[in-house]
């Protein structure tokens, strides 16, 4: 509008540049809309500043440790809203700053991450969990029950790739229709989250089949579900006949297993043609020679894993 002050924004990725922040793409985007200029915050460059947004999504991560010169510095994600209590996460919602739904919903500035984002679209279809894991922030930060809160063509425009975020996606009552979007898309998909193989049922299992699914993860969480888990994930094998090569399974360690229990797992998903993909809970808690630490990297590293196949052996040398 004419006479209104174009402002000068800053963003600060606080996690660094190792994966494309969407809050950020979408406060860029809305913007450069308004016409006001976009940067990202350098210390030495960016020079005075009408407003800055910094987003950080893990807890672990340092906070910026520079002075930022600016009017108004605003701090959002979930990294900012977690703290550490008694060994286990705590989510603060006070802490946390939701996007109002004029920014939510715009599509993102892919050009923030021209790299990481070439012919790639990111973003959520659903929101929130059923399960509300004590070791998980989802639930409490986006409730307890899976909902969709976008379509497709929110923030895929035709990319070839279709990265996915969404915490829980077989456990919402519309995954058929967005399934579908899926489908007809045409384009390859990224389950980049643990899918909870514990809501899977033939149909929708049927359905991702038909999707152009590049990689897809499950979870496997606690070792009591493994009754439920294990014939889901055979049932899902038999039905798409996919193997290790787009399937894997995170499974969380060091909050509630043994070794000899993660151990279990690991070599039970080998057997299943599922790649077992190991999570360390609060890993900097942990020695850095410790078993875990070492087992993760027998495991996660193919060439290794498959060459190696007992950890008992790569242990030793």
């Amino acid at each position: 509008m004419t006479g209104t002050k174009r402002m000068k924004i800053g963003l600060i990725d606080v996690d660094g540049h190792r994966w494309p922040n969407l809050p950020l793409m979408k406060l860029s985007a809305y913007h450069k809309a308004c016409g006001d200029s976009v940067e990202w915050y350098s210390p030495m460059f960016s020079g005075y500043l009408d407003r800055v947004y910094m987003s950080k999504v893990f807890s672990f991560t340092p906070d910026y440790p520079y002075f930022i010169d600016a009017d108004e510095v605003i701090k959002g994600g979930s990294g900012y809203a977690i703290d550490v209590e008694d060994g286990k996460e705590v989510f603060h919602s006070g802490r946390d700053h939701n996007l109002p739904d004029e920014i939510e919903h715009i599509y993102p500035d892919y050009s923030l991450y021209t790299d990481m984002t070439a012919d790639k679209a990111y973003g959520f279809l659903t929101r929130g969990c059923p399960r509300g894991c004590q070791f998980c922030h989802v639930a409490p930060k986006e409730g307890r029950k899976s909902v969709k809160v976008a379509d497709l063509s929110e923030f895929w425009h035709g990319q070839k790739e279709i990265v996915l975020l969404d915490p829980n996606i077989t456990a919402c009552p519309d995954f058929n229709f967005l399934g579908g979007a899926l489908i007809d898309s045409g384009a390859r998909v990224d389950f980049t989250q643990g899918i909870d193989i514990r809501t899977m049922t033939e149909e929708k299992a049927e359905i991702i089949k038909r999707i152009r699914v590049k990689n897809i993860h499950f979870a496997w969480d606690r070792y009591e579900d493994k009754e439920k888990i294990i014939p889901k994930l055979k049932m899902f094998q038999e039905i798409t006949g996919w193997n290790k090569s787009k399937m894997s399974v995170y499974l969380l360690t060091n909050y509630d297993t043994t070794f000899d229990q993660d151990l279990e797992r690991v070599y039970t998903l080998r057997d299943l043609n599922y790649h077992p993909d190991v999570r360390i809970y609060q890993k900097n808690s942990l020695p850095k020679h410790h078993r875990l630490i070492k087992m993760q990297r027998w495991c996660n590293a193919p060439m290794i894993f498959y060459s190696v196949p007992r950890f008992e052996d790569y242990d030793r040398l």
